[in-house]
């Protein structure tokens, strides 16, 4: 063996490399379950919200749920006269549009929320 030289660890002054610690990956999994966990819970309340809309003045109000699904129409009898049929329909059209709209954009909001990093940054 040539002098100097320590074939099983390097050279002079060098210590062997030790390995990453378990606890440490086993810790961000634990965590990163957490946060998924959270998630699912959030998208079941959204899930879960209701959103309204009103068209005409209140005559027409839409209510939709986070699925995205409608669960609710009321149309005011004052505007179910048969000459008023295309007005009706368009005000329909506004408040579950509008009801949509709003559900899409807490959906987005909340999206945005969760979109946070499974582990800090190293200091």
């Amino acid at each position: 063996m040539a002098k100097g030289k320590n074939y099983l660890g390097g050279g002079f002054g060098t210590q062997p490399q030790r390995q990453p610690s378990g606890g440490n990956q086993m810790e961000k999994k634990r965590q990163s379950q957490r946060m998924q966990e959270e998630l699912s819970r959030s998208r079941e309340e959204l899930e879960a919200q209701t959103y309204e809309a009103t068209a005409g003045g209140g005559m027409v109000r839409a209510v939709v749920n986070g699925k995205k699904e409608l669960i609710a129409l009321e149309i005011a009898p004052e505007v179910m006269a048969p000459d008023n049929v295309e007005i009706v329909q368009d005000m329909v059209i506004a408040a579950i549009n509008e009801a949509l709209r709003t559900s899409k954009r807490m959906r987005a909001m909340a999206d945005g929320l969760n979109m946070t990093p499974l582990t800090r940054p190293e200091r």
